[in-house]
């Protein structure tokens, strides 16, 4: 799986298999694991919590999504990367 960030306990990762899928981010708990949280990342520059599979406290959450939102624009260039094609949730 492709790791992105490590920050802080938790890693930012692609999950490779998920063709087709709009841009995303997986987050979780020390190593990449297919239950993870999943974030969608927003045609306007934003993220939404698709699910919190790992059970991340809120404000740990919070500060990921801010992160998140910080760093689009390289995200969506390794998106591009490793899966090609660009879509957006919204």
């Amino acid at each position: 799986m492709p790791k992105l960030f490590a920050f802080g306990r938790y890693v930012l990762f692609f999950w490779v298999g998920e063709d087709g899928e709009p841009v995303h981010v997986h987050i979780s708990v020390k190593r990449p694991e297919k239950q993870s949280t999943k974030v969608w990342l927003t045609g306007n520059g934003g993220c939404l919590v698709a699910n919190n599979a790992s059970r991340i406290p809120e404000r740990d959450l919070n500060d990921m999504l801010e992160f998140i939102a910080l760093n689009h624009a390289w995200i969506c260039e390794r998106w591009s990367e490793t899966f090609g094609e660009l879509r957006f949730y919204c």
